[in-house]
């Protein structure tokens, strides 16, 4: 994206309308796909029954892949006899056996023969996003779409082909906000866009009338652009709006949270850290999980109503016995977002020197947040994307160290156990990275943040701050990264991190930026395995899941997920192409790809 176009472009138009009431609830069931029906792709031996209720049931395929990295003794064991097979209690949806099927029987494999013991189809360990965002995303499935847009023409259009198919008359009015005054078909209507990474919004001339004729110049953490128009409100300043826009109902909620899961299952997705839930929320998610509509496994970092505060008295923790939902961590905010000029950097940006970016709330006061909620016995995230936020986000997490661990020498020892992580990490001066390295602190990475920030990324930090502190991957690879997205911001497709991983690579386009066509700094790449692991055993571990996510064992959950090919023999360029056939939670099917059968399966979808 270029660094400094003369229109509303300059705003970061890659805008994802994610909040406001251009959303419409659609006539879509609330509920997923039930919690049951599994074995329909499984072993066709006889069903095991221990005792009154549990049964077990055994499932073969052409390959398992029981773990992406064979470190350990258990996963050499597994990977290396070639098992094929596993078994699953119905009791507690969990693995009881792994092993390998015959060699006959391998050789027997065919797709088209129910009689048959090996089905078609190579299985991982089910995939996590280590950061995401459930109910925006779901708000974000049933909203005009204008991910891509680089143009308010092409805003516009969108706006308008949006209006014209709702099916809800309230769309664009007081009760549900809309856009854009260059447009008859727009102008009057109640519009909110936020910024693909939701660190600005962009609202419509009906709702700056909704503000006050006094309001403030500058906004402490955040930005009014009012050049070379008005309606741009970035971080702290978007407050002015948002405590205007109509917030969703619970039932709406809901059906964002249905939709959602859905969606993320047919990417392979079996659980996801929600970046960011309020107590209200939780609550909701809380009721909701104990239904057969929650089928994914959800890992959810608190946050205040109040942004970066500490709120004690709602903050619940949960933690469900069939990990269908944790809830034992914090969200903080450092800085806003590179895209909008708004993460806050040592040295000022090289393409805007007047700035520096800006911190979201002062380095004491981060500090202080950090040493409370630790001490209140949570995980601290810290959202910090410059390389003074993550500088300012270790100093926090350190001083919480020492006040968890006083007198312990081995601060690494301390932080393995409360594995404080960075969220995002994305610009790192090299002196906090050897500190991050030494300290263990874990960094939750979206390697398809730097695949889209490449484009604009050495124009607003120089070709230095680029090459040393950008989007590290490969050199932070001993502190145990955590792999995601950021859907919305980012789709949620986790083949397509992978992909971004292995070949720093766009991978919607299969290209890097002009000068890095084979791809961009590539001494950060990953191996294939090593990226997986960060979306399996990674994520797991940063949600104190070790041993039963993320892998394929005796003991651990039974997720799953079935692809048509193997993720290790595509090739790179074959990895963001790969496709989904089944997901499995708990031993559950909760996806199967639309037009794949068990039998004559070549004729609907290529093998």
């Amino acid at each position: 994206m270029s660094a400094s176009p003369p229109s509303a472009a300059r705003w970061g138009l890659r805008l994802s309308l994610l909040a406001g009431g251009i959303a419409v609830v659609l006539s879509l069931q609330p509920h997923l796909l039930p919690r049951g029906g599994g074995g329909i792709f499984g072993y066709s031996a006889p069903t095991t029954t221990h005792g009154d209720h549990d049964e077990v049931q055994t499932y073969c395929y052409q390959a398992v892949r029981t773990a992406a990295i064979t470190t350990t003794t258990t996963d050499r064991a597994d990977n290396n006899n070639n098992n094929n097979c596993f078994s699953v209690s119905s009791a507690d949806g969990k693995f009881t056996r792994v092993f390998s099927s015959s060699s006959d029987a391998a050789a027997a494999a065919s797709p088209d023969d129910d009689d048959e013991v090996i089905r078609r189809g190579y299985v991982l360990p089910g995939l996590w996003d280590g950061h995401g965002h459930l109910i925006p995303y779901g708000e974000f499935l049933h909203s005009a779409d204008l991910f891509g847009s680089d143009s308010p023409g092409e805003v516009r259009r969108r706006l308008r082909a949006y209006l014209a198919a709702a099916a809800d008359p309230a769309v664009g009015t007081r009760a549900e906000w809309d856009m854009l005054e260059e447009d008859e078909m727009l102008r009057g209507k109640y519009i909110m866009l936020d910024r693909v990474d939701v660190h600005c919004t962009w609202v419509s001339q009906a709702v700056l009338d909704l503000l006050p004729d006094d309001m403030p110049k500058e906004i402490p953490g955040g930005e009014i652009v009012t050049d070379p128009g008005r309606g741009v409100f970035c971080d702290n300043a978007m407050d002015l709006v948002t405590a205007l826009w109509p917030k969703p109902s619970e039932e709406r909620k809901k059906t964002f949270v249905a939709s959602a899961m859905r969606e993320l299952h047919k990417v392979g997705l079996v659980g996801m850290h929600d970046a960011g839930v309020l107590p209200t929320e939780i609550a909701m998610y809380d009721e909701m999980s104990r239904t057969e509509d929650w089928t994914l496994r959800v890992y959810a970092m608190l946050e205040c109503p109040e942004r970066n505060s500490f709120c004690p008295r709602e903050a619940a923790k949960v933690e469900h016995p069939d990990g269908m939902l944790s809830v034992r961590s914090v969200k903080l905010f450092a800085d806003g977002a590179l895209g909008s000029w708004g993460s806050a950097m040592i040295e000022p940006y090289s393409d805007r020197p007047e700035t520096s970016g800006s911190l979201l709330v002062n380095a004491s006061t981060l500090t202080s947040l950090a040493r409370s909620w630790s001490a209140a016995g949570f995980q601290v995230n810290i959202h910090a994307i410059g390389d003074l936020a993550n500088r300012l986000a270790i100093d926090a997490l350190e001083a919480s160290l020492k006040d968890l661990c006083p007198g312990e020498q081995d601060l690494a020892a301390c932080q393995s156990r409360h594995r404080f992580r960075i969220e995002h990490a994305q610009i790192i001066h090299p002196a906090d990275q050897k500190r991050m390295h030494e300290l263990g602190i874990v960094p939750s990475i979206q390697p398809t943040h730097a695949t889209s920030d490449m484009a604009y990324a050495a124009l607003r930090l120089g070709e230095e701050r680029t090459r040393t502190e950008a989007y590290r991957m490969r050199s932070l690879l001993d502190i145990s990264p955590v792999l995601g997205s950021d859907f919305p911001v980012e789709p949620p497709n986790p083949f397509e991190g992978i992909y971004a991983a292995v070949t720093r690579k766009n991978p919607h386009t299969g290209s890097g930026p002009p000068g890095y066509e084979g791809g961009w700094h590539v001494e950060e790449a990953l191996s294939v395995e090593q990226a997986l692991d960060g979306f399996t055993r990674g994520a797991a571990r940063g949600a104190f899941l070790d041993g039963v996510a993320g892998v394929i064992r005796e003991g651990a959950f039974a997720d799953w997920v079935v692809l048509d090919e193997d993720i290790f023999a595509v090739g790179k360029e074959g990895l963001r192409g790969l496709k989904v056939r089944e997901t499995w939670v708990g031993g559950k099917r909760v996806y199967k790809r639309e037009g794949y059968s068990r039998t004559r399966e070549q004729t609907t979808e290529e093998l």
